[in-house]
């Protein structure tokens, strides 16, 4: 039974932001225009449910590049709406339109003369008729039996402030960088800023060897670091090749005298590499494509200058 009424709510849900696509109008594109060209910032107000997802909004607005901060509509008219400047724009999220503090404060919104953008699901509310953007969230129906908790259309505003943000991201040219600089932590952050420099073993750590060395040695070099893997350099300290323990266990396979062969006559000629500037998603698009588990670092000179292995990776977050 639970499960059978957890599909009818997202059933009703999902129908709900499907039909807000049929409802757009130009009244949408009207909003993008207004906030694309405000030099103030985004000022998003909504009471009970319709205000927590104003929160939502908000987050959304701010992390994407444009800038917004939420007024309760019961602390505005306490004294909030002083936090307003003329170069603002309201954003009010109302689903009946007709909220008893959401009007209350429109005299305020219409005094201080900024322009008003207004979600709900009934365009000839009240608060409606004073908005120079109206963008309609009305559903058919809401999840609860009743018909009556917020749901259904709590779901439909949130999309649409989704909706909202993201074509204003598009209209500004808001670019994966700046979003870095906005998201400098965690998992996000990471993905955006973290460069292969940052991860990679370096020093002691980065397993060198001199391609006259035999595969015995190599084997030490591998197993001291712990990595399962060496670089191969010529005399000029150039990488030529790479060498893993995979590579081990296929010619062991074949030959028993693998460990007294010279290293360069076994390993993996012209290996794929990466540089120290890019992206560490670079290095795992790369190690999950080829199921590599590590892959060497070069500088211009093509000398190895690190190496990036996949547990490293996995630690931060980012594989």
């Amino acid at each position: 039974m639970s499960i059978r009424d957890a599909k009818k709510v997202l059933e009703i849900e999902s129908e709900a932001i499907k039909n807000l696509i049929e409802q757009l109008d130009d009244n949408f594109s009207q909003a993008v225009e207004l906030i694309s060209k405000c030099k103030g910032r985004v000022i998003v107000t909504g009471m009970g449910k319709s205000g927590l997802i104003g929160r939502k909004i908000t987050s959304t607005l701010s992390s994407t590049g444009t800038s917004a901060f939420f007024i309760h509509p019961v602390e505005g008219m306490h004294g909030d709406m002083g936090m307003v400047m003329k170069e603002d724009i309201v954003l009010a999220l109302s689903y009946s339109g007709e909220t008893e503090e959401m009007k209350k404060i429109l005299p305020l919104i219409k005094r201080l003369g900024v322009r008003l953008i207004t979600f709900t699901g009934n365009p000839d509310s009240s608060l409606a008729k004073e908005s120079d953007a109206v963008l309609n969230a009305k559903v058919k129906r809401e999840a609860c039996p009743f018909n009556l908790a917020p749901t259904a259309s709590t779901t439909a505003m949130l999309a649409l402030g989704d909706a909202l943000a993201i074509a204003l991201l598009n209209k500004k040219g808001f670019k994966e960088a700046d979003f870095a600089r906005l998201h400098p932590a965690g998992v996000i952050g990471k993905k955006l800023l973290l460069r292969v420099e940052d991860v990679m073993r370096k020093g002691e750590e980065n397993p060198l060897i001199d391609e006259d060395k035999r595969v015995r040695e190599a084997l030490f070099v591998m197993t001291s670091t712990r990595l399962g893997a060496v670089s191969v350099v010529n005399k000029e300290g150039k990488l030529i090749g790479f060498f893993t323990d995979g590579d081990l266990r296929r010619h062991l396979q074949k030959d028993k005298d693998l460990l007294e062969r010279k290293i360069s006559s076994v390993m993996t000629k012209k290996p794929t590499t990466i540089t120290k500037r890019k992206l560490a998603t670079e290095a795992v698009r790369i190690l999950q494509e080829k199921r590599f588990d590590n892959i060497p670092v070069v500088d211009e000179d093509n000398c190895p200058i690190g190496i990036v292995d996949e547990r490293d990776l996995l630690k931060e977050g980012i594989a």
